[in-house]
């Protein structure tokens, strides 16, 4: 014991508040905006100096405060939106703990005044240190003003880790863009030190408020997120915008999500973008995103943390698969092929790219479902290479994927192949164009479908061999070998125990073709074992089979097998990415030729 406890001081208990509800300037305009979308405000305008600390001012023509509420809108707990402890099972406002201006308050000098919608003048209060200091009737519009400034000038210990004026701007801004993004119904305004601005048109359009925050072109190339219809009213639903796979960026900063309208941090809904993205980008690259998910107030807890930005689901594995689902049917219904780009530069296209997050157990349904009949409509199924044995392999039905659409069928048009360039592209023609296909790529995304359709039939097409092959494998090999028997099996390998750490192999995937039994049988245990990520080991066995057996660059085609390849390419369920997320083609124009040529 260092002493006898005693009650601490109003002031300083005032203080240790908030510092949990106010960390920084972005935390004081958070609160103070969030006010003023519940107060129903249509246009916000907010004023920033010196990042923050000097003055942060924020104005919106929402419903005000009642003249005699306004000095009792600067005591703790006082809220007009939560009057029952029934109330926090269903919070539908976005405030609801009567903590921010009490908090704002007792570390800065604030100014407000405000104008209920029945009054016929406003008022006006002046609160320092969490001290009123001057309350009076005042002329002004309907809605309120509030000034903050000098914030944290008494609190010394929260000032000094506060970072550079520009950081604490920009973390305003990023609070500011990310409720515009929210609301695109309301008129955002935030004018920055030096004359900086950013607006929002308030126009009702979710496109049009991307376009304000990242950019028109950006806006334009955003897919449509649409949500399926709930079955009933306790389910979640989520809508949005999502990046076409060519807009990626270098980290997770530009997925935003909203639950209820409210921006959030969720590490396991970030997981959810990650996985739909898998196959469409590369490692270590993320998409863009706007992302709302509709939740039933009695199904999330936003009273988690004094923040308000995390919030605790009743079914988080629900919401995983409600968001994963409707980025990756928005992925699959519209993402396009990507088009050479800067040709006269000299400039490659940029490769689509994405992340590969460690998993959670979240995934909605085992890629490799057994599936009774084929699907009516489907795709005709991928069938093997040219010189693969005829048999089964023909009959094998398409994955139908759970709860996504086929490719629609103008994403890959039918190709007229032309020829080969470097023994490594194939040259083809299109209606609009011209389209180079890598042929490893091509290859590994037909083998990788054709996989996963013969491991969902439950028979995949196996070649016996005539003598069986006795092959020694390392203690990691071993034990993956023991606990992934039913994926090994789906592919099509034939092993049995054999003592110790050595395994006898009866039988081979068909697709090995003439590969070395023995050394196919280690090198695609050794690339299951490196899969990582977040995908299942069903799905590292088809992409490490994909991989074992697909062609190689520098291989040189004759014409039949370049066609052969491309008709098989085009029956593919996802045909523009290799199972690595590596685009199998690139698109060159007919304009984009035209114009190099000279010809417009």
């Amino acid at each position: 014991m260092t002493g006898a406890i005693r009650l601490l001081r109003p002031d300083v208990a005032s203080k240790i508040a908030a510092g949990e509800v106010i960390e920084r300037p972005a935390s004081a305009t958070k609160e103070l905006l969030e006010n003023a979308l519940d107060a129903g405000a249509t246009r916000i305008s907010i004023e920033v100096r010196g990042g923050g600390v000097e003055l942060i001012r924020v104005s919106d023509n929402g419903s005000g405060i009642p003249s005699d509420q306004v000095e009792l809108a600067f005591e703790r707990f006082a809220t007009s939106k939560v009057t029952r402890a029934e109330d926090l099972d269903a919070i539908t406002t976005l405030g609801f703990r009567g903590e921010a201006l009490p908090s704002i308050a007792s570390v800065s000098r604030v100014t407000l005044s405000t104008r209920a919608q029945d009054e016929e003048s406003g008022t006006r209060i002046d609160v320092s240190d969490g001290s009123v200091v001057r309350l009076e009737a005042t002329g002004a519009p309907t809605g309120t003003t509030i000034g903050v400034s000098g914030l944290f000038r008494n609190f010394p210990a929260r000032q000094k880790f506060l970072r550079s004026a520009g950081a604490e701007t920009s973390r305003i801004q990023t609070v500011v863009t990310r409720y515009a993004l929210a609301y695109p119904e309301v008129a955002f305004e935030l004018d920055l030190d030096r004359g900086k601005r950013f607006a929002s048109p308030g126009s009702g359009s979710l496109r049009e408020a991307v376009a304000a925050v990242y950019g028109l072109k950006t806006a334009q190339a955003m897919l449509e997120m649409s949500p399926e219809e709930a079955d009933d009213d306790s389910q979640s639903t989520a809508r949005g915008l999502t990046g076409d796979p060519s807009m990626s960026r270098a980290n997770r900063s530009y997925v935003s999500f909203f639950v209820n309208r409210r921006w959030i941090q969720n590490r396991a809904l970030g997981v959810a973008v990650d996985q739909a993205y898998h196959g469409f980008m590369a490692e270590r690259r993320f998409p863009l995103a706007v992302i709302n998910i509709d939740v039933p107030p009695g199904e999330v807890d936003v009273n988690a943390h004094p923040s308000k930005t995390e919030v605790r689901f009743r079914q988080e594995g629900q919401i995983f698969a409600t968001v994963q689902q409707a980025v990756r049917r928005a992925l699959i219904a519209h993402a396009p092929v990507p088009e050479v780009r800067g040709v006269r530069q000299g400039q490659a296209h940029t490769q689509p790219s994405s992340s590969s997050t460690a998993s959670g157990s979240f995934w909605p349904a085992p890629p490799f479902l057994r599936q009774e009949r084929p699907s009516a409509g489907m795709a005709s199924p991928p069938i093997g290479w040219p010189d693969a044995p005829t048999g089964r392999q023909n009959e094998s039905p398409v994955p139908d994927i759970p709860q996504e659409p086929v490719v629609p069928r103008n994403t890959l048009p039918v190709l007229r192949v032309l020829g080969q360039v470097q023994s490594t592209y194939i040259v083809a023609e299109g209606p609009d164009g011209m389209y180079l296909i890598d042929q490893h790529a091509a290859h590994e995304r037909v083998i990788f479908e054709q996989v996963k359709a013969e491991a969902m039939s439950g028979e995949p097409d196996v070649q016996t061999l005539l003598e069986p092959i006795v092959v020694e494998v390392n203690p990691e090999l071993h034990n993956l070998v023991r606990t992934q028997a039913k994926a090994v099996a789906s592919l099509g390998f034939l092993v049995e125990p054999f003592g110790g750490d050595a395994y006898l192999v009866r039988g081979v995937p068909v697709l090995l073709g003439a590969s070395d039994p023995a050394q196919a049988f280690v090198d695609i245990l050794e690339l299951m074992a490196d899969g990582g990520g977040f995908e299942t080991w069903e799905e590292r066995a088809a992409y490490s089979i994909a991989c074992h057996s697909a062609i190689r660059a520098g291989k040189t085609l004759v014409h039949e097998e370049m066609t052969g390849l491309v008709r098989r390419l085009e029956a593919c369920v996802q045909p523009n990415t290799c199972p690595h997320g590596r685009p199998t083609m690139i698109h060159m124009t007919t304009g984009q030729l035209e114009r190099e040529f000279g010809r417009r």
